[in-house]
């Protein structure tokens, strides 16, 4: 039996919603409450399914979200999520007809960029998506850290603050946060509501009330925000309490740094577990003994695909002066071409269509996605082939170009 691939109505969201579930290998009891409190913040414009007589069997869906990338401009974005097939339905080309539904409605409303975060690595860079910001996580041993002395422009100050001052004032913090952090999505306020406690969905994993602390600076400015929940746990009389970082964002380097002072040095917290960080973070350089911070995981996050490449090329800011030629190779089509990237001194650039000029790189869309925010070199993708420089040093000029002091960041997932 053929498949019906369609965008959906407000009769198929329940019936949507479990198949979600399903696909996620949940249970698919769905409340009348959860629907309720979900519905609202799902556009069935930007939602699909695939329907075996009139069972929904697959499901995607896309929200708008701005992307930062790197010298703090914004770009619209389709954020793709809650992709799933069930497991009856697998092999049967479903998933490839939504994402070419979903790259052509990009497409048409103009985002040039699409975004995701992949449950596996090897199912999206057939549909141009390259892994362009990556997370790392550590797990801390706090007695055997020894904290560095604190610098001298530390003068502000931790205070251990409620919900609803994080629901008033983190927003505002975040904003400036996600601008100097490429690879950043914007929050909408059920962001904060659900961040918060506010507003709490049944269905989903058990909620558990964060601590939070703000960083104010000596004048009295929100510079930074930490959340953590903390086991309270002992062997004996011995305490062996873990605590986990649900959120550390900050706008300048003295909140940065006083905040992971603040959470390594909490009294019968023995590890502390850091949550997805960006893989260059500075918290291990804050230790005595480096080795107390060990690597839990590090992996790919968050992954990019151009839609507009001209446009989304001359957003971003380049390191060094200087222009190359980029050949784009992209079987759907968005991202194909020959482009011309020429950068300023200031770092701005113009990025043009150049079918004419001789390339000084060829690489796929997925593979330009990596490099886009920084996150990785055109001299390693050369390595392995999965570039071919036209003339030797093509490679390493890209990288002067394209390189950035930090590795990108994805704060949130979606």
């Amino acid at each position: 039996m053929s498949l019906e691939v369609r965008t959906l109505e407000a009769s198929d969201y329940s019936g949507w919603l479990r198949a979600t579930r399903l696909g996620f290998l949940r249970s698919a009891t769905v409340s009348d409450e959860e629907i309720e409190l979900r519905r609202p913040y799902t556009d069935l414009a930007r939602a699909q399914g695939a329907f075996d007589d009139g069972r929904c069997v697959a499901t995607f869906r896309s929200m708008p979200r701005d992307v930062t990338v790197p010298g703090g401009a914004v770009l619209p974005s389709s954020a793709i999520t809650q992709v799933t097939v069930s497991a009856t339905h697998r092999r049967r080309g479903v998933a490839s007809r939504m994402m070419a539904n979903e790259l052509a409605a990009t497409a048409e409303r103009g985002e040039p960029l699409a975004i995701l975060i992949a449950a596996e690595f090897p199912i999206y860079g057939r549909f141009g998506f390259g892994a362009a910001a990556g997370v790392t996580e550590w797990h801390v041993d706090t007695a055997r850290a020894g904290l560095r002395p604190p610098a001298d422009d530390e003068d502000g100050r931790v205070e251990l603050v409620d919900p609803a001052d994080v629901f008033k004032s983190g927003p505002e913090l975040h904003e400036r946060v996600r601008l100097q952090a490429p690879g950043s999505i914007n929050r909408n306020d059920r962001w904060w509501e659900l961040f918060t406690g506010k507003v709490q969905v049944p269905g989903g994993d058990p909620w558990k009330e964060p601590i939070f602390a703000f960083y104010r600076d000596s004048a009295g400015r929100i510079d930074g925000l930490a959340a953590y929940t903390v086991d309270d746990k002992w062997r004996g009389m011995y305490p062996e309490s873990p605590l986990e970082v649900k959120q550390l964002i900050a706008a300048t380097p003295a909140a940065e740094r006083a905040l992971w002072r603040f959470l390594l040095s909490i009294d019968w917290v023995t590890t502390v577990r850091t949550g997805f960080r960006a893989h260059d973070d500075v918290m291990p350089l804050l230790l005595g003994d480096r080795r107390a911070a060990r690597i839990d995981n590090s992996s790919d996050f968050l992954w990019l695909r151009f839609i507009d490449v001209p446009r989304a090329l001359a957003a971003r800011t380049y390191a060094a002066p200087g222009a190359v030629v980029l050949d784009v190779v992209d079987p759907y089509g968005y991202a194909a071409g020959r482009f011309r990237v020429e950068a300023a001194p200031d770092g701005t650039a113009t990025a043009e269509a150049a079918p004419s000029v001789a390339p000084d790189l060829t690489l796929t869309a997925a593979d330009l996605a990596t490099l886009y925010l920084g996150d990785e070199s055109a001299v390693r993708l050369a390595t392995v082939g999965q570039a071919t420089e036209s003339h030797p040093g093509a490679a390493a000029r890209v990288d002067a170009l394209f390189r950035t002091s930090r590795k990108p960041w994805a704060i949130d997932g979606f």
